[in-house]
């Protein structure tokens, strides 16, 4: 979302990437969104994700084999080695203490070291509702932070859970710089990090790259962080651009203004395999397969989404089969839930819900909708059976898949109004404060087994007065999926919870509060000179092993 930068430095990157291999210093990449912000605890998006992994490095992460690894700690603790130790919370419940030691070498941009203090700073903004910080539920089961040493602290939790060790979202920030503008109006802190007024600064970077430059909308510039102690990463410079439209991108690839597109933003699968058809002499094609799950949040403050007969309508009026067939070679799974296949908590003998019209129509008269002169249902109030469906603007995928439902819900008697906005106002706003009038279609990425207490839990509902945290963008309530949500994560017997599992994706697919549509895989397009780049297929994006990447000799 921020675009372009200086004529001077594009010049220089396409001059770069006419040189042979070994003279090559800057990487131009290709994505199709922009942050609507850069802080790393303030709303989620793929964009931000993307590009922070080449400037920040998290304590743990998923690695791209789907195993819990450090990044910025020197071991993983586990209860086998003495770093974890389960314990009584105050509250009387089973809890757990999980010390974690820094690396000595980890460092901000200006040099200064990433300390026990900015793990705090973190936790303390993040415990504040009026910050409007998220996950909320990880900030309320830390209760107590014990400081041993400057890099040496431990955690202590209020549950024990499967993922006791897993803080990959307790993102490390520069207590020095951070801390005081929160302090100062924790609810405006949203609003004044450094994060977005002063996105150069260098004390704000750890990783193998630090932002030197940044357009709204079109461009982000990193370079090279001098206070990076670990292997040094093959480029000088690498330059993010945002063309939104992916129709541009692809023309932007084939024009040489930029070196790769990104999988985990970029063409969508079936603009790709066009793609790799023309082009396959002058790029490297990679479809990783993962946990993108590509649905479409209904508002259930809308009165006729509020009916679950209309929800269970509008998902037998649809034929997913066909649409992953003719759109996409059948490449991307139809959804059975929100539990990808590669997950192993997946469970095939949920009920499927397939293509049916009859059944659709005939649900949608029970809910008293029935035909009007023109095709589009009414109902006794005279009222049509409209909504508005949104997405991001330029995905010419999803711009397609939207054109199709509206032509299938048409079948139905439902009209369908189809009004799309940039992903950064998209996200940044409508979604995330829960402006959108009817539905919103866009993807979610997960880790593995990943619990979805942030979208599905009642608590989770983004308010005002909660600064617009949480992810329930639906306004999804149910008493026993918030039971399933708090009972997951605390039993450590991965087979007694499979019958848990089970049932929470039985009563999403029963109540759906959302219209699954398949899962996605992720097409990667990499100039043939580059190497190393591992696609993970979660959450985790492959910039945050950019120290891998090199020119091929």
């Amino acid at each position: 979302m921020r675009r372009a930068f200086a004529t001077a430095l594009l010049a220089t990157g396409l001059a770069v990437g006419g040189a042979c291999a070994q003279t090559r210093d800057t990487l131009t990449i290709g994505i199709t969104q922009f942050p609507s912000t850069f802080h790393p605890s303030i709303e989620t998006m793929a964009a931000k994700s993307y590009i922070l992994g080449f400037a920040r490095r998290p304590v743990t992460t998923y690695d791209a084999d789907w195993q819990l690894a450090c990044m910025l700690c020197v071991r993983l603790p586990t209860i086998e080695n003495g770093d974890a130790v389960p314990e009584t919370a105050p509250n009387g419940n089973p809890g757990i203490r999980v010390t974690y030691r820094l690396r000595e070498d980890a460092a901000w941009g200006d040099g200064t070291p990433v300390t026990a203090d900015d793990i705090v700073f973190a936790w303390e903004a993040g415990r504040e509702p009026l910050t409007g910080m998220g996950p909320a539920e990880l900030y309320r089961s830390l209760h107590r932070i014990e400081v041993v040493d400057s890099r040496t602290l431990t955690l202590h939790f209020d549950k024990l859970t499967f993922t006791y060790n897993a803080i990959n979202d307790l993102n490390p920030l520069p207590a020095r710089l951070e801390r005081p503008i929160w302090r100062e109006d924790p609810r405006a802190y949203r609003t004044r990090t450094l994060y977005d007024r002063e996105i150069t600064n260098p004390g704000l970077w750890n990783g193998p790259y630090r932002i030197t430059a940044s357009q709204a909308g079109a461009s982000v510039t990193l370079e090279r962080n001098p206070a990076w102690k670990g292997a040094a990463p093959a480029f000088r410079r690498i330059v993010v651009r945002t063309i939104e439209n992916t129709t541009a991108l692809e023309a932007a690839l084939l024009a040489g203004q930029i070196d790769m597109i990104a999988g985990e933003l970029g063409l969508p699968l079936d603009q790709a395999l066009a793609l790799e058809k023309r082009a396959a002499a002058r790029f490297r094609f990679h479809y990783q397969p993962g946990l993108v799950y590509e649905h479409i949040d209904l508002n259930l403050d809308h009165p006729a989404l509020a009916d679950v007969r209309v929800r269970r309508a509008l998902l037998a009026a649809i034929d997913r089969e066909q649409i992953v067939a003719r759109l996409f070679e059948g490449r991307q799974p139809v959804a059975r839930s929100f539990v990808n296949p590669l997950d192993w908590m997946a469970d095939d003998t949920i009920p499927a819900t397939g293509f049916d019209l009859a059944l659709a129509r005939r649900l949608l008269d029970e809910a008293g909708w029935t035909p009007g002169p023109d095709g589009i249902r009414r109902n006794a109030a005279g009222e049509r059976l409209s909504f508005e469906l949104m997405t991001t603007a330029g995905n010419r995928s999803r711009e397609l898949v939207q054109q199709v439902l509206q032509g299938m819900w048409r079948q139905a008697g439902v009209e369908i109004r189809i009004r799309n906005e940039p992903p950064r106002v998209f996200f940044g706003e409508t979604v995330s404060r829960r402006r959108f009038q009817g539905m919103a279609l866009f993807a979610w990425i997960s880790s593995p087994e990943n619990v979805p207490r942030t979208i599905l839990h009642s608590t989770e509902i983004p308010t005002e007065a909660r600064n617009w945290s949480g992810q329930n963008y639906t306004g999804f309530r149910n008493a026993e999926v918030d039971a399933l949500l708090e009972a997951i994560p605390l039993e450590l017997d991965r087979e007694k919870r499979r019958p848990m599992w089970r049932r929470l994706q039985e009563i999403y697919m029963t109540e759906l509060p959302v219209l699954p549509l398949f899962f996605r895989s992720d097409a990667h397009v990499w100039p043939r000179w580059l190497e190393g780049v591992r696609p993970t297929g979660h959450l985790a994006p492959s910039t945050l092993w950019v120290e891998e990447w090199h020119v091929s000799r």
